[in-house]
């Protein structure tokens, strides 16, 4: 990782914890404040920051490539230089000035793999605007150009692009922290026939022109800036609600979804007024590497979520929260993800305790802490066994690192542990006035520490070891213990026939897999153990169609526990799923399987599989499993 020297790293030496963005006047930083920096940055944001941005961009599908004008708006300063984030962008040219724009000078930086290039630009102490010209390269790791084939509809091409955490500066150049919110606004050009949708104000229907104009007005971080281009329609769902989604998928969203009013409902009751206007989804290929983005207004989705019986609506629930936690809220830096998720999922359970009930709720919860402590073995015994730590140290390192459950769900059982300790009315109390009081700031794991303490714990008189649980590895012993009859019962279903019993006679023979929600099928799965033979995976499979027919949740684990347990059965559908899905957490874990079985085989199909898939994964997925692929193989040589 290389650095630009400037004011900002000089000033490194007196870092602290709290970093507030004015969010009404232009004294955005206090200059009483130390400062906090961003190891993920080149940008020396704390001299000199954009407040917003105009984007001007012309989407050629052709060629795959944007070509964008980025016109940032400084704020008060008196630098001689504004440093940008960029990687793998072609600079054309860059001008200072509106409307009589003059010609600049600027310097890039020497290539850093993960971190991209600084750009440097020159200016005078009242200089205001900065236009940087610019087009995309086919390394702009955001950006995910699909061709008609990989579509639903098949017939006309999709983009979409994906910022977090730090890939905005591969499709924008700007200064990519998540520390600078700022407002901003584009122009969109695109070709007829196709609708462009982003992370501000959108129209809900196609125009002729095939040119779209969009507003954010509320300050957001760099990384949920986002846009998605394709043969878009819109379903509305209620009153600052819907959907887009290619016209093949329109019916099923609308039912999947057909309970977001009120999940908004529900969670305004809980922590207080939604803030951003509107609240909808845009449904996205398969390709996509998460399960759904949290970009404001327009949350990104894959379509794994379509069950088909709204059981893994969760994540709309968790991306909703988002709202909140993350959005409103955000992490500082990379090395605070955990106040953007383990707030999140929180918050998810709560929303989804309201509208399916206390048992439904433990069961996913309980799903999560099975995700938990599979996590907190796999990172024990790896290279970074302090990624169990909420608080992270992700410095020459990529901030994808630190996306895990440990922020994730031990965040989440940091806040049940304490909502135990105090109260769930008084940890709503603190809460609803720390996303008041923080509302469209970026703030420091130290900020919410010190927040926890002077106006939760300590005049409530409760001694809680807050350090244990951020600063120190692995999960402490006083977390919260959730239980579940219903997921009690499908581990026992399990564990006889772990036993080597047919279970499989009288009654259980009548069982199909509608008899139990996602989550209890794969508490069955994950409770199979490695010796289970073949010909039982056989039965399970005629019986439950677990490897053609399942969601992909399930069959993420079921195809783990094929390549364990050696049913090659399942090989011919377990490739189908991996060509066909995208989504990083559903097949990194089966690539695992295979690279680290015994069977060269495996190996050989992992391998090969990887080769067919490939070009269908967004970048983010593409290089993990490419990482599974090449590391693990070489370990096993």
């Amino acid at each position: 990782m290389k650095f630009n020297i400037s004011l900002l790293f000089l000033l490194a030496f007196a870092v602290s914890s709290c970093v507030q963005n004015d969010t009404n006047t232009e004294k955005d930083q206090d200059k009483s404040e130390a400062i906090t920096v961003d190891s993920h940055s080149y940008s020396n944001h704390h001299e000199i920051s954009t407040k917003h941005l105009h984007l001007e961009l012309d989407v050629n599908f052709e060629n795959q490539t944007i070509y964008g004008v980025a016109r940032h708006e400084m704020n008060s300063h008196n630098a001689e230089n504004a440093i940008f984030d960029i990687k793998e962008l072609k600079i054309v040219k860059v001008t200072i000035g509106k409307g009589n724009e003059v010609a600049t000078d600027y310097v890039i930086g020497k290539h850093d793999e993960l971190l991209g290039s600084s750009l440097s630009v020159k200016i005078q102490p009242d200089t205001k605007y900065i236009n940087i010209y610019y087009q995309t390269t086919e390394n702009s790791e955001a950006l995910d150009w699909l061709s008609p084939e990989q579509t639903s509809g098949k017939a006309h091409p999709f983009l979409y692009t994906q910022g977090q955490a730090i890939l905005t500066r591969t499709w924008i150049p700007l200064q990519d922290t998540p520390m600078n919110r700022i407002t901003y606004s584009a122009d969109v050009t695109v070709p007829k026939g196709l609708m462009a949708v982003m992370s501000a104000s959108n129209p809900t229907e196609k125009n002729l022109s095939g040119k779209y104009s969009f507003t954010m007005e509320q300050k957001i971080p760099s990384y949920l800036i986002a846009l998605a281009v394709g043969n878009l329609t819109y379903t509305k769902l209620g009153s600052i609600c819907g959907v887009y989604s290619e016209p093949e998928l329109a019916g099923d969203c609308a039912y999947e979804f057909s309970d977001l009013p009120k999940m908004i409902t529900t969670a305004e009751k809980i922590y207080g007024k939604y803030q951003w206007g509107k609240y909808d989804i845009v449904m996205l290929p398969y390709s996509f590497p998460f399960g759904g983005m949290e970009n404001p207004r327009l949350t990104f989705a894959n379509p794994t979520l379509l069950a088909g019986d709204k059981s893994l609506v969760s994540v709309v629930a968790h991306e909703l929260a988002h709202s909140w936690s993350g959005n409103l809220v955000t992490n500082a830096t990379w090395n605070d993800f955990w106040l953007n998720e383990g707030f999140t999922v929180y918050f998810e359970n709560r929303i989804m305790e309201k509208i399916e009930g206390k048992e439904n709720a433990n069961i996913l919860a309980l799903i999560e802490y099975q995700d938990l402590l599979a996590a907190l073995n796999d990172i024990e015994n790896s290279d970074h066994p302090e990624d169990t730590e909420l608080k992270l140290q992700l410095e020459h390192r990529n901030p994808d690192d630190g996306m895990t459950d440990i922020a994730y769900v031990k965040g989440a059982f940091f806040l049940r542990t304490i909502e135990k300790a105090v109260g769930r009315k008084k940890l709503d109390q603190f809460l609803n006035r720390y996303f008041k009081e923080h509302a469209f700031q970026s703030i420091t794991t130290e900020v919410f520490v010190a927040d926890l303490k002077n106006n939760l714990l300590t005049p409530n008189k409760i001694d809680f070891d807050v350090e244990e649980w951020i600063y120190q590895p692995g999960l402490p012993d006083n977390h919260v213990r959730i239980e579940s009859k219903k997921l009690d019962d499908m581990t026992k279903l399990a564990e006889r026939i772990n036993s080597g019993e047919d279970v499989f006679v009288g009654k259980l023979k009548k069982l199909t897999r509608a008899d139990f929600i996602t989550q209890e099928w794969q508490t069955f799965v994950r409770g199979l153990n490695d010796k289970v033979t073949p010909e039982t995976m056989k039965k399970l499979d005629d019986q439950f169609e677990f490897s053609a027919n399942s969601n992909p949740g399930i069959k993420s684990d079921w195809y783990k526990l094929a390549v364990r347990n050696g049913y090659d059965a399942a090989k011919p559908e377990m490739e189908k799923y991996l060509i066909k899905i995208g989504r990083r957490w559903y097949i990194e874990g089966i690539y695992e399987a295979l690279m680290n079985s015994k069977n060269p085989a495996d190996q050989a199909f992992a391998k090969a599989t990887f080769e067919k898939a490939k070009s269908g994964y967004h970048a983010v997925t593409r290089n993990t499993i490419a990482g599974i692929v090449a590391s693990t193989s070489s370990a096993t040589k």
